[in-house]
């Protein structure tokens, strides 16, 4: 079974050029990568499939916010799949978290936020959701970090706002994520859409990504596509790579 430690150590054999390409192999999986200014470009779901390259990011699978959904609990059983498949193969994981602030420390912008999502006509009106160290706050049960994983905690739509997401994951040398939990057209959509600015490529696991308005999602997937910074996948997909089986 693959570990971090020998896919970082994985032996590269060419399988072919092209005058800007290469195709190679690794551990039996053949990778269609472009070529410039001494880079490897990734095109396809396996070039990025590695955890000395990738990393899964769990957003968002809060007590709180999946009591919100109709689906949560085949989202959360998809999402748990997903991050056994990745503790299988050695990938790094990291969970985020959302908090509001409380009442005396909510802004302009927060009060107006939460008055619209509440649909409040005065912020005396205004429920202060998801605070900190309450029950709603804390993961699924089905999702408890291990010791070699970590949670960061955010007050932003973006989980590389306000987090030390992308400095982790630039420390390990990672330029790409997988990405699942809820919600997408809430909080994953303007995440895949800061990364992109910061240099990092965004996988979406479509299946593992649970929301509340399909309309919504829907655009968000459309975004996706018109931009072409994001890959999107499907736990069938992606599960045997990211576990390391053969296919």
């Amino acid at each position: 079974m693959p570990t971090a430690q020998s896919n970082s150590k994985r032996n590269r054999i060419a399988a072919g050029t092209g005058p800007d390409g290469v195709r190679s192999i690794e551990d039996g999986v053949e990778l269609t990568l472009r070529h410039g200014n001494g880079l490897d470009i990734p095109e396809e779901l396996a070039d990025v499939c590695a955890p000395h390259r990738m990393a899964v990011i769990v957003y968002d699978m809060q007590v709180g916010v999946l009591s919100q959904l109709p689906d949560s609990e085949e989202i959360i059983e998809r999402v748990a799949r997903v991050v056994e498949a990745a503790r299988r193969g050695g990938y790094p994981v990291i969970f985020l978290r959302h908090f509001f602030l409380p009442r005396r420390l909510s802004g302009t912008f927060a009060l107006r936020m939460a008055m619209s999502w509440q649909q409040a006509d005065s912020v005396d009106d205004v429920k202060f959701i998801l605070q900190r160290d309450t029950p709603a706050f804390e993961l699924v049960p089905e999702l408890r970090p291990t010791a070699d994983e970590v949670v960061f905690d955010k007050t932003s739509m973006s989980a590389f706002e306000g987090t030390p997401l992308a400095a982790v994951l630039r420390d390990l040398g990672i330029g790409a994520y997988a990405i699942v939990g809820v919600a997408l057209e809430i909080g994953i959509a303007p995440t895949v859409t800061h990364s992109t600015d910061l240099g990092f490529v965004p996988i979406v696991i479509s299946d593992a990504c649970g929301g509340r308005d399909k309309e919504a999602m829907t655009r968000a997937y459309d975004e996706f596509e018109f931009q072409g910074h994001a890959m999107v996948t499907d736990t069938a997909t992606i599960l045997p790579l990211l576990a390391g089986e053969p296919a």
